[in-house]
């Protein structure tokens, strides 16, 4: 499929999707559960905010208001979150890993130095003799390695991460030039994770893993407190518009950390005002589905090979799904073209609006948006009327330049400087 940007008449595309409701989510008024505080609290989101705002580099992303884009698919407003420059690092996961790592590597080297150990401290290079003695290690599709790794090259300590099978070149590259050392295993997703796991308790490394499992909660943690930060923004955005909040929430899940979150965040924030919530998933990595269908933990029932690499998680997280549970409304899965036709749609400026890069795995819960509202019997089944407010988290931009061009038939450098369209100027870099 590649991209006619001349594309005036450009509609959405019905394609082959599972929709099943959820039948454990909470009534729209229940207040924010006292059981996941510990695991997700408004103190540990403002921790995350108070230290990441203060690193080198940090500026609110974009929240984009696609006017074009909402008359096209007949709803009232679409907000893309565009996480695409974060830090440098082209995704959302900047947020997670790298705060993960600070927050485990300060409270080691504040245990052998017998003092608070800031962020501030780290970065000026103070503790780096001390720092460097220490390994940090995770398994990684792409993005989440990318931040661990970047993470440890800011604070001094050793990485090693490990990728699977399918993980391109450039995804590779990415995190190397980074000083890590990039180890490739002929498995999956979840056999690299498994791997690090076994690798880091023989050697002594501390696991800085996204996803959760029986011992291993603390830094999971961690890393979903750090996404909380762009849930503030975009709200703090959407208040200084003065416009109502959205009414629903399309969200991308792999191990669904992010999804979490974000969902964490807005019910704590909005509380009965949040959003009707649709959890997406690549119809080949459907570990949320195949969860919510199960009424357990339940493994993907697809092969992990999709486009959308950062979603090929072939577990759920036990403490996203502890959100998830009673914080979803829905949960949809999508074949790969639904993605393209997503990134399609965002590079071409539908309706004039401002032309946007989204990276496969990005688009994830507006390419659940879009077939949505393609298709009538999902329109009627997830609400989506000519008033809705829609909230888009792109979680990454071109992190793969080469294959974002070979799916969008242009670079994302081309795109970019094609047109500096509009957006909140106030949160622009």
């Amino acid at each position: 499929m590649i991209l006619d940007t001349a594309m005036p008449d450009w509609k959405p595309q019905r394609f082959a999707t599972r929709l099943i409701p959820n039948a454990l989510a909470a009534l729209p008024d229940d207040p924010y559960p006292v059981a996941l505080e510990p695991i997700l609290s408004g103190d540990s989101f403002a921790a995350a905010r108070t230290e990441i705002a203060g690193w080198p580099g940090y500026a609110p992303t974009p929240l984009h208001d696609l006017p074009g884009l909402a008359r096209a698919l007949d709803v009232g407003a679409v907000w893309y979150k565009d996480e695409g420059d974060r830090f440098g690092l082209g995704s959302f996961k900047a947020l997670g890993g790298a705060y993960a790592v600070y927050r485990w590597l300060a409270e080691r080297i504040g245990a052998k130095t017998g003092t608070k150990i800031s962020s501030a401290e780290l970065l000026s290079g103070k503790h780096r003799g001390i720092a460097g003695t220490f390994t940090v290690a995770t398994a990684t599709d792409g993005n989440h390695g990318r931040s661990v790794a970047w993470g440890a090259s800011l604070l001094g300590c050793r990485c090693i991460i490990y990728i699977h099978a399918t993980v391109s070149e450039g995804r590779k590259a990415a995190i190397e030039q980074y000083g890590a050392e990039v180890r490739r295993i002929d498995g999956d997703y979840d056999d690299s994770v498994h791997l690090c796991a076994e690798e880091s308790a023989k050697n002594g490394w501390q696991v800085i893993s996204d996803t959760s499992y029986d011992g291993y909660q603390d830094i999971p943690k961690l890393v979903m407190q750090g996404y909380g930060v762009m849930v503030d923004e975009a709200l703090d955005a959407l208040e200084r518009r003065g416009v109502q909040p959205a009414t629903h929430l399309f969200i991308q899940a792999g191990v669904g950390g992010l999804a979490a979150a974000v969902i964490a965040r807005l019910w704590q924030r909005l509380e009965d005002a949040r959003p009707y919530v649709v959890i997406v998933e690549p119809d080949l990595a459907d570990c949320v589905y195949q969860t919510a269908l199960a009424g357990r933990l339940a493994k993907s029932s697809g092969n992990l090979d999709t486009l959308m690499a950062g979603l090929a998680a072939g577990e759920v997280s036990p403490l996203a799904w502890a959100v998830l549970k009673p914080g979803s409304n829905a949960y949809m899965t999508l074949p790969d073209a639904a993605a393209v036709h997503a990134m399609q749609a965002l590079a071409a400026g539908v309706g004039g609006d401002k032309k946007v890069v989204g990276g496969e795995a990005g688009v994830g819960g507006l390419a659940g948006l879009l077939a949505s509202a393609a298709d009538p019997t999902l329109r009627e089944a997830l609400g989506l009327r000519k008033v809705s407010r829609i909230l888009i988290f792109g979680s990454e931009g071109d992190t793969d330049p080469a294959l974002y061009e070979k799916l969008v038939g242009r670079s994302g450098a081309a795109i970019r400087a094609d047109d500096d369209g509009s957006s909140d100027t106030a949160m622009k870099r």
